[in-house]
């Protein structure tokens, strides 16, 4: 096979132009064939994917031909795979023209935006489509990707159909088209009265994530939701009446309606449900009294005011007007007699009293409401016959009177005057007296100095909010004993006089932290004594709330606009003011106290991700290694964290409580020198959130290792030493090591003891351990040298050591070995030099002494005959090794070994002279 896009691509574009041509002139002859050749293949994945994920193998799941076991990219020519047009389908998709496996592109697939609720959006013109059902899936909530692939070469040749559907996924939540949702119910609904609410929220998911409940945050003890499914699938929420309601005990309840979908978790939207109760008929007009008893003279004149009747009825609008009128009861001359206005039951004289009238009339009158039986109250007039005529009263106003109706701000000051009575006796016979009858904070006094003049004022100050009106009589009478009384009505007049009213000066209030936006806290109430627009309180933050606060100006109702944290804060305390419509208005000041609640929404946290602690070995066990800090920003048992060791439990412990990692035992460096350990922190919190730290404790080097010396193995083993070794030749070196580290494994050598025939002939380098001969071997140098070397370290605070004894043999051969065993085996009596080892001593040069030429010349013949004696002697000494191999195998005699592969690097650099190991 070719590389890819060399000669394999090339004939497989050239045979699809071949197919091509080959079908137009087929025409439609080959229409059959290309259907038997139609293949469909249905895939699913969930929306909102990642690029790059696999969605399926177009050539394993259409169980292509493979040459020879091959993948089928590597059939000879290899397939190919190719979408017929990027239509719309096509951006989602990446289709590997040669593998056809499919994976997503880097466009993220929307469900919601693809599949525009139940109506497809289909592409004519292209072979890629979407649609929102299909014929294949059973459900009515299908989205699917339709996708038109051609599979070449011609031998292979198949047009396939992919269906790709789009699996939902929870990714909006519920939401109401409308914030405000206002619903009326009637005062009379009996109870399971079932009301639809005609803004249901939207939720742009499907299926089970979709909406599927609706509850009340506050349901007020006589409310519920219930929802109903219509064939279609949609979900309405219904509100059932669940107890009695009286719109005269209270019209109107504001609550939260909440949506909640079906996904996991779940997601929900809200909104404010106001409830109105609307009024029926369902009271009826009252009379306060029973009857009334009045007194009019037979000499009033027409017109004269008798009485007013007045009923009253709770409900409103048109449910609560009242007309009057007599009873069929009532005779016709009383009817004639007085009148009756039906709208303000007010009586007044229409006829003249004469001698015939009668002199007692009883008035029943009839209250009547809409659809109610009339309410009945008696009016007994008792017509007194005048003799003479009566004193008159003339009443001259000076506030505000209007038709018998004087008008008084109840702010007005003491000893305000409201009018002068003027009383006269038309006969002038008699003396006249004047009163006032009547409940008030009235006066009625003589003004002086003139006669028969009377001054009404008031005494105290008027409350509009205890009493509005006020009915009182001025009586005239006289010695005779006639009476005649001025009716006088006094409306106090409302003044802006009362501030709005908190039910509480301090509203506590408390909400879970991350609570949803918009959430309800609390409906605030504040009442105004005053009437009218003074008495209409409106609402407003104070200038120290937060901005995310809002409240309602009209109903009072206080919500938050985004989530809270109490680890950010946890209390906040600003002020709301109640202010009436009044002028100038008058405003009341609360506060507000709200205290955010914790949820387990923070995993412990530990100081450092890292935590690195240094101790010193052989600490002994359950000693204080570090102290582990973690926190936890939550609070309560939420905040309560418990720390425990996930690895190495078995040689360290964790207390709980305060975080002190200690070990169980005494560590050693030496075995161990660091410990990686993971700490997991786990909050108290339901479900528990946890967080993991690692901890490394490096143990620090302490001087508890003397040196080991490795080379010479043994005190009794030696080296032999020929004479002829030239000064400087190194002979021999003392090696150890020390398992401490640092200057604790600093090793430096020193020879502390010597014996032999000249001791000071050799010298030891106390870095290297290296032993050097320093001065020529002359005839009386034969002999055993025993060097008595120390190992020291450079320990602290106190240095550690070794010892070993180097026997060196100054001789031409060894011609005695049980002779050489035998001095080894004396104890040395060898004084104990003690100086510190100098490392960086200078190698001393030996000084070359004169010497005559007769030495020499005897020295050159001791040599030579030293040769021949050496050659003579090694001889013998061959003879007699062979002759006691099997008894030198008995004897328990130490002799020194190099060891494996260092001592004999060592010894190849230092490139020894002659030296025999034995």
């Amino acid at each position: 096979m070719g590389p890819p896009g060399g000669r394999g691509s090339t004939t497989a574009r050239g045979s699809l132009q071949h197919l091509l041509l080959f079908l137009l002139f087929l025409g439609p002859f080959n229409c059959f064939a290309s259907y038997s050749r139609a293949t469909e293949l249905f895939y699913s994945l969930n929306e909102g994917l990642p690029a790059g994920v696999l969605i399926g193998s177009l050539a394993r799941d259409l169980r292509l031909p493979t040459a020879g076991g091959q993948r089928p990219a590597a059939l000879q020519p290899p397939l190919s795979f190719t979408l017929a047009s990027r239509g719309l389908g096509g951006q989602y998709v990446q289709l590997d023209n040669r593998s056809g496996e499919l994976h997503t592109s880097a466009v993220e697939i929307d469900r919601e935006a693809l599949c525009v609720e139940s109506s497809g959006a289909t592409v004519f013109g292209g072979a890629a489509a979407v649609s929102s059902s299909s014929s294949s899936l059973p459900s009515s909530e299908s989205c699917l990707l339709l996708l038109d692939v051609l599979v070449l070469p011609q031998e292979y040749f198949r047009l396939v159909k992919v269906k790709i559907a789009i699996r939902d996924v929870n990714d909006n939540a519920p939401r109401f088209p409308v914030p405000h949702i206002h619903l009326s119910v009637p005062e009379n609904a009996p109870v399971n009265t079932r009301l639809a609410i005609e803004h249901p929220a939207l939720d742009p998911d499907v299926g089970t994530n979709g909406v599927q409940t609706y509850r009340l945050r506050d349901n007020y003890g006589v409310f519920t939701l219930d929802v109903e499914e219509n064939e279609s699938g949609e979900r309405t929420p219904y509100l059932i009446v669940m107890g009695a309601l009286d719109r005269e005990t209270r019209e109107e309840y504001v609550t939260v309606i909440v949506a909640e979908d079906g996904g996991t978790p779940p997601l929900v939207g809200s909104a404010t449900l106001t409830i109105g109760i609307s009024d029926i008929n369902d009271n009826c007009p009252q009379f306060s009294d029973s009857q009334l008893n009045i007194t009019l003279y037979g000499n009033s004149s027409l017109g004269t005011h008798v009485a007013t009747v007045h009923a009253v009825d709770m409900d409103l609008g048109s449910n609560a007007q009242i007309t009057y009128s007599y009873s069929q009861k009532v005779p016709q001359p009383s009817r004639d007699l007085f009148h009756l206005d039906k709208s303000t039951g007010t009586i007044t004289l229409s006829s003249k009293v004469d001698g015939d009238t009668l002199r007692l009339h009883r008035l029943i009158i009839l209250g009547n409401g809409p659809g109610c039986i009339p309410a009945v109250i008696s009016v007994l007039v008792t017509i007194i016959k005048v003799m003479m005529r009566p004193p008159e009263v003339v009443p001259r106003f000076i506030a505000n009177e209007v038709e018998g109706v004087v008008y008084l701000k109840e702010l007005e000051p003491i000893n305000t005057p409201i009018a002068f009575f003027t009383i006269k006796d038309p006969d002038e016979k008699y003396k006249a007296n004047c009163y006032l009858d009547g409940d008030g904070p009235f006066r009625l006094s003589p003004y002086k100095p003139y006669n028969n003049e009377y001054l009404l004022e008031t005494t105290k100050p008027l409350d509009y909010e205890t009493q509005q009106l006020y009915e009182i009589s001025v009586v005239a009478w006289n010695s005779e004993g006639f009476h005649v009384n001025k009716i006088i009505k006094v409306q106090v007049l409302d003044d802006n006089d009362n501030s709005p009213v908190f039910s509480q000066q301090l509203i506590e209030l408390s909400i879970e932290e991350n609570n949803v936006p918009n959430a309800f806290l609390t409906k605030l109430h504040a009442t105004d004594a005053d009437s009218g627009e003074r008495g209409q309180v409106s609402y407003f933050l104070g200038p120290d709330a937060p901005s995310y606060f809002s409240l309602d100006k009209t109903t009072g109702v206080l919500t938050v606009s985004t989530q809270l944290d109490r680890e950010e804060k946890e209390k906040y305390r600003y002020t709301v003011k109640a202010v009436d419509s009044g002028f100038p208005p008058r405003e009341s000041i609360a506060t507000v106290a709200i205290t955010v609640l914790d949820k387990n929404d923070n995993s412990p946290r530990f100081i450092n991700k890292d935590f690195s602690f240094f101790v010193p070995e052989n600490f002994p066990g359950f000693g204080e290694i570090g102290v582990i800090s973690v926190t936890d920003a939550d609070a309560g048992q939420n905040g309560w964290v418990a720390l425990s060791v996930l690895n190495g439990s078995d040689i360290f412990v964790i207390d709980t409580g305060k975080g002190v990692l200690r070990a169980k035992v005494s560590l050693d460096r030496e075995q161990q020198s660091s410990y990686i350990l993971w700490i997991e922190a786990v909050d108290g919190g339901d479900p528990a959130l946890s967080s993991t730290a690692k901890i490394t404790i490096l143990l620090l080097d302490i001087n508890d290792n003397p040196p080991l010396v490795l080379f010479p193995q043994s005190n009794m083993s030696y080296l032999l030493v020929l004479p002829s070794t030239l000064p400087g030749s190194p002979i021999t070196e003392v090696y150890a090591v020390d398992k401490d580290t640092g200057m604790n494994a600093v090793i430096a050598y020193s020879i502390i003891g010597r014996r032999g025939p000249r001791p000071e002939s050799f010298r030891i380098d106390p870095k290297t351990g290296n032993i050097t001969l320093e001065e020529s071997l002359m005839q009386n140098d034969y002999g055993l040298y025993r060097l008595l070397v120390k190992v020291s370290d450079h320990g602290y605070p106190e240095p550690l050591h070794s010892t070993v004894m180097v026997n060196l043999f100054v001789n031409d051969t060894v011609s005695n070995e049980s002779y050489i065993e035998s001095l080894l085996r004396k104890e040395p009596d060898i004084s104990i030099e003690e100086k510190q080892p100098q490392i960086s001593i200078e190698p001393t040069h030996k000084k070359m002494e004169s010497a005559s030429c007769m030495p020499t010349l005897v020295a050159l013949s001791i040599i030579s005959l030293g040769s021949i004696a050496l050659v003579t002697g090694m001889g013998i000494y061959i003879c007699l090794r062979k002759g006691k191999k099997h008894h030198r195998a008995d004897e328990n005699l130490e002799v020194q070994i190099p060891l494996s592969g260092r001592i004999n690097l060592h010894m190849l650099e230092k490139k020894p002279v002659e030296i025999s190991n034995i």
